[in-house]
């Protein structure tokens, strides 16, 4: 039955599609930053090309852990105590990547700009592996105890199948930002981007099938289906094999809209494969965290269903906006200091 607690485990899902498709180019273009700006000037130019959206691209998380404390306490505590260590790496790459687009146009200093540089990469590459990793625990399970409790460490959080995930979003989100920078640049970063793409590209596709085989060998994820994904899995690897052959022909529009459907058909996948459930105990099945035992009081999700209702479509209207606004290629002649 479709009731509050599945309406909530939805609209997360749908939260964590939206970061993951938006957040995930402007982590790849950080990451492709100190490789494919030859000069100061050009990775100023790269820069520019999220400088308007990466702050608001970064709301969709954190409406999603907002949603997920207020919807699904027992989650959110479970999770947020349990990966604290691999959260406060991420929250700090974060932190130096924020303080890296704001500061790095404070002092014409090479080396402070290219120490703001270097500071940028790292916190879009940390972020954009621990969250393959946080989605790889998810399904292949955690030491949760009876109580709902965490029981384990750092290191459980790294296992083989873990970083495996890691790396496919990585590696993705690499290729989408590299299909976003191609479009909204001119040459000569465009051509180091398109050359990027093909570089990585195939590693990407490698890495998204084998987190899908090592799912289907490793997990629990495809014989205890909460809602069968269907065609989802093989809708994420098409897409990736499209946007290879569309970056070939060059036509990098329809390269990013498969990414993008990639990216998106990737969570779904996750979180469709994991209903009920929100987080696998690898102790007990009876101990797994799901939507109904970590979930709040029917008033609260009314009430929280009833303000989604009104605010959500305002936030979805004025970001859409922000990127018609911010639509045009960043050239030689754009003018910005992001």
């Amino acid at each position: 039955m479709f009731d509050l607690n599945t309406l909530w485990f939805v609209l997360i899902a749908v939260l964590f599609i939206g970061f993951f498709v938006l957040e995930g180019f402007d982590y790849g273009v950080g990451i492709l930053l100190p490789w494919l700006g030859k000069t100061d000037a050009e990775r100023r130019r790269i820069i520019n090309t999220i400088g308007p959206v990466w702050d608001g691209n970064e709301v969709w998380v954190i409406t999603a852990g907002g949603a997920m404390f207020a919807a699904f306490p027992q989650w959110y505590a479970t999770l947020f105590s349990g990966f604290y260590l691999a959260l406060l790496l991420m929250l700090a790459a974060l932190i130096v990547r924020a303080v890296g687009f704001e500061f790095r146009s404070k002092d014409r200093s090479p080396a402070w700009r290219t120490t703001w540089d270097a500071l940028i990469f790292f916190g879009s590459l940390v972020p954009a592996l621990l969250w393959g990793v946080a989605l790889g625990n998810l399904l292949v399970g955690v030491p949760i105890d009876q109580t709902m409790t965490f029981t384990g460490g750092f290191l459980d959080l790294l296992g083989p199948y873990e970083l495996i995930a890691g790396l496919a979003t990585l590696s993705a989100f690499t290729v989408h930002g590299g299909i976003f920078l191609h479009l909204k640049s001119d040459e000569p970063i465009r051509g180091r981007a398109l050359r990027a793409i093909k570089l990585i590209g195939p590693v990407a596709t490698v890495f998204i099938v084998l987190f899908g085989v090592t799912t289907y060998l490793w997990t629990d994820a495809f014989t205890r289906l909460g809602v069968d994904p269907g065609l989802t899995p093989i809708v994420a690897v098409g897409c990736m094999l499209a946007a290879g052959a569309l970056v070939h022909r060059e036509r990098m529009g329809w390269a990013f809209v498969m990414t993008s459907v990639a990216l998106a058909a990737s969570v779904i996948t996750i979180f469709m494969s994991l209903y009920p459930r929100v987080m696998v105990s690898s102790l007990n099945p009876d101990w797994t965290l799901t939507i109904y035992n970590a979930a709040s009081t029917p008033y609260t999700l009314r009430i929280m269903s009833i303000v989604a209702l009104v605010f959500v479509p305002i936030v979805l209207i004025y970001q859409g906006w922000t990127y018609w606004v911010f639509r045009h290629r960043i050239t030689a002649d754009t003018h910005l200091e992001y």
